[in-house]
């Protein structure tokens, strides 16, 4: 079978996950907890359908690894035409291969996080299902194409995200994730119609003609492109939904954060990266919004406390990065900071999940200490995880986080590289504190009872799980669990090599697979390798304060040092700089009197008032009008008789005048 037809069955690779999730919804009670295997059996032979497709794609010449599969007309409309077909390109088939990839292992591992749940074989079928809409949107050939499934993870995070529903905050979550991502659907669906009204089409072959767009155009189309994007990448200000996503279980924090959902925003704007290199100005305001939310969302992450809530602010913050790259040019370093993110970020979560489950679903890090002597293996793969984010050489997230600074300096756009760097710094530090909170002092857990009412945080149930820890000391997980963390780990320190910042193409792997456009490149060796050297010392700095003020944990009174060096601006980074709770003020007060403006006075009062006032009058003058057809023949005589005389009356005063 040719190379061709082989990318033209690139539908297997959704096709796959999409048959689980019918399967298990329509059977799932009958096969039980075995749906986890099948569900993970069907992902995997996803991911082996991917790389099939992309050594197939990698076989044909370099100008030629373009493939859309035959189809079938979706829409037709007028002269409007959307086709059912899928794009192989570089493109993706690099985020099939991660997708997939990584969503096996998420899946194997919630086969054993998920056991004993009395929906294992739904919660399944929505993981099918998120896994084969987020492979339609990155394999569409079109933009629409790219909504549907664009739309299919929306649901399904809604779904995930507040599948243990009986828990008011896990509803309440899915509901908050589901509204606040329409905000940015909308933009995206403005762009779709900008973009059909000047192209006459939305299939990604018409991207050429971007540069052909008038300035006013081409930056509107952008710049909507890119709301849709922070509503899926949470960006601010849509970024208020990802941390309130935990409440769904940790593979699913896993899945979203990693695989799926979140990159969708980084992927969309890197396929339509023609809108953005004919823009003047687009990519500035991409650039800064990727990098305010860097630095807001790792200054936030100092003082959280929830174990699932620090990386969730951390993803927002390393999503920053991303679209700091996108917006200086450096397409290729997004897509490799998403690849490697999506190794270091799926262990950190299934490394933190690990922890939750060791721990009888304790994710208070201040009710934790000293795991690492209990649970050795999470121990040591969340570590490789901490220094992967953290920067530092030669881990995979030093190749990829450095390669974006590099670009935003070698841009000119210095402040930005300042901006970057500083989160960088502060993400090493955040990251130390959990990794020492958590793995590393005094075994809080023991007493926690006592921990948390020194800190003023003493709830119902503290003694009853302080007798609990107290029965059951912290366990390492099964080995389904246990062994997607062995493999994200070694991949979170091999994973730069599919990038090295060398010119050999042995090395540039992923930059000349992707062929993207590249706006700056380094200026020399020399200062190539300062950059770096100050990136991996800013990595190492930050480790050094994280374990300099938390190498003994928690004070005794219980007391965060951290906390208490920040004072009382460390309340302001709890409240995230009281966004949420402004956004909701703001919605709850003048969003929601204008709506009921709309609703009462100009829809109620003023459209249906005349509408309903015309109606209200016919009636009237009718029912006035039908008093005079009594249906009695005298009636009518008199009338009769009385306009006689009216008209002799008249008659005989203008012949006497």
């Amino acid at each position: 079978m040719s190379a061709r037809n082989l990318l033209d069955l690139a539908w297997v690779i959704p096709a796959l996950p999409a048959l689980g999730a019918v399967v298990l919804l329509l059977f799932g009670k009958r096969i039980g907890e075995r749906a986890g295997w099948l569900a993970t059996a069907l992902m995997t032979l996803s991911f082996v359908a991917s790389v099939i497709a992309f050594f197939a794609l990698r076989s044909l010449s370099p100008d030629a690894r373009s493939n859309v599969s035959q189809g079938f007309t979706w829409i037709q409309a007028g002269t409007f035409r959307a086709d059912f077909r899928f794009l192989v390109d570089p493109l993706s088939s690099t985020m099939t291969l991660f997708v997939t990839g990584v969503g096996s292992l998420i899946h194997l591992y919630a086969i054993g996080y998920m056991h004993g749940d009395e929906r294992f074989s739904r919660f399944f079928a929505y993981l099918n299902l998120f896994a084969a809409s987020m492979l339609v949107l990155v394999l569409g050939s079109s933009f629409l194409l790219t909504f549907l499934g664009w739309e299919g993870v929306g649901l399904c995070s809604y779904l995930l995200i507040s599948f243990w529903f009986e828990r008011n905050s896990a509803a309440v979550a899915g509901k908050k994730a589901f509204v606040t991502n329409r905000v940015g659907d909308f933009g995206f669906m403005i762009a779709m119609f900008l973009i059909f009204q000047k192209l006459g089409t939305l299939d990604y072959s018409a991207l050429g003609a971007a540069a052909k767009l008038p300035q006013s155009a081409v930056t509107a189309i952008a710049l909507l492109l890119f709301l849709g994007a922070i509503g899926k990448s949470a960006q601010l200000p849509l970024h208020i939904w990802l941390p309130d996503a935990m409440e769904g279980p940790t593979p699913v924090s896993a899945l979203i954060h990693a695989a799926t959902m979140v990159t969708a925003g980084v992927f969309l704007l890197v396929r339509a990266h023609a809108f953005f290199d004919a823009s003047n100005h687009a990519g500035t305001v991409v650039a800064w919004v990727g990098a305010i939310t860097a630095l807001f969302a790792a200054t936030v992450a100092l003082v959280q406390n929830d174990i699932k809530r620090v990386l969730a602010y951390s993803t927002i913050s390393q999503l920053g990065y991303m679209f700091l790259a996108v917006g200086v040019g450096a397409y290729s370093a997004a897509i490799f900071h998403m690849v490697t993110h999506a190794f270091f970020k799926a262990l950190l979560f299934l490394g933190a999940g690990a922890v939750i489950h060791g721990m009888h679903d304790e994710q208070d890090m201040r009710r934790m200490g000293g795991l690492r002597k209990y649970m050795p293996i999470t121990a040591g793969t969340f570590i490789f995880g901490w220094l992967a984010i953290a920067g530092i050489f030669p881990f995979a997230g030093f190749w990829s986080k450095d390669e974006i600074l590099a670009k935003a300096w070698f841009s000119h756009d210095y402040a930005l590289w300042a901006v970057g760097v500083s989160g960088a710094l502060i993400t090493a530090f955040y990251m130390t504190r959990q990794v020492w909170l958590v793995f590393y002092g005094p075994e809080r857990w023991r007493d926690d009872a006592a921990l948390v009412q020194g800190t003023g945080d003493a709830h119902e149930g503290d003694d009853v799980l302080a007798e609990a820890h107290a029965g059951a000391l912290p366990h390492e997980s099964p080995w389904t669990m246990y062994v997607p963390l062995v493999a994200l780990a070694l991949l979170s320190f091999f994973g730069g090599v599919i990038d090295l910042p060398f010119t050999n193409a042995k090395f540039n792997v992923l930059d000349r697979w992707l062929e993207l456009p590249e706006a700056h490149v380094a200026s020399s060796f020399g200062l190539g390798l300062l950059l770096s050297t100050i990136a991996v010392a800013v990595g190492v700095i930050g480790i050094y304060l994280g374990v300099l003020l938390y190498r003994d944990g928690l004070r005794r009174d219980g007391t965060d040092p951290g906390v208490e060096r920040l004072g009382g601006f460390a309340g302001v980074l709890q409240n995230a700089y009281y966004l949420d709770l402004g956004l909701a003020r703001f919605v709850s007060g003048p969003v929601t009197a204008f709506a009921r403006f709309l609703s009462d006075g100009v829809d109620r009062a003023g459209i249906d008032g005349a509408v309903n006032g015309i109606a209200t009058g016919a009636r009237a003058g009718g029912g006035s009008l039908r008093r005079l057809q009594t249906g009695l023949v005298r009636n009518y005589a008199l009338g009769i008789a009385l306009g006689t005389v009216l008209l002799l009356l008249y008659v005989a005063t203008r012949v006497t005048f």
